[in-house]
């Protein structure tokens, strides 16, 4: 019984490091922390999980790697706990993509999503989501799929196509 405990105590521990390590711009080091917290919460702390995979998306961002960040992004979406904290993620990736836009590095989004996509196909709106994010950024999509159904989402898109 004492199992879940420890295993919930060591994940804070770890967020706690990983945060004081990006904060004196460690980043490598925070992520490898993060990385501990995404296996000791797969299956069993979906919201120590989620917040893991948007704190190494925050680093990613940090480091230029937009692609990185999206991917961290629909990854947390995937395995929100809540309707709540999915649309949380939403209105994440949708700043993502505000900032890579700013930024100038909408093409980076165009390659290397092929493990993502298959991770999330059980999702058909984050699927539909990401197919469409690279078929806009590639020039050969102009159209937001009607499985997206979340605003957010639509909103995000709709970023990439002004």
């Amino acid at each position: 019984m004492g199992e879940p405990s420890d295993r919930q105590g060591k994940i804070i521990k770890l967020f706690k490091e990983a945060i004081e390590l990006e904060n004196i711009r460690e980043l490598d080091k925070a992520k490898r922390k993060l990385d501990e917290i995404l296996e000791l919460a797969k299956n069993q702390h979906p919201e120590f999980y989620f917040e893991a995979c948007f704190r190494l998306g925050d680093i990613f961002l940090q480091e230029d790697n937009y692609r990185g960040a999206v991917k961290c992004a629909l990854r947390a979406m995937m395995t929100a706990p809540s309707e709540e904290l999915y649309l949380l993620g939403a209105e994440r990736i949708k700043a993502i993509l505000m900032i890579t836009k700013e930024n100038g590095r909408t093409t980076d989004l165009g390659r290397n999503f092929e493990s993502t996509l298959a991770l999330i196909k059980e999702n058909p709106e984050l699927h539909a989501f990401l197919t469409a994010l690279i078929e806009i950024v590639r020039g050969t999509g102009k159209e937001i799929p009607k499985e997206i159904r979340t605003e957010k989402l639509r909103e995000a898109l709709e970023i990439l196509i002004d």
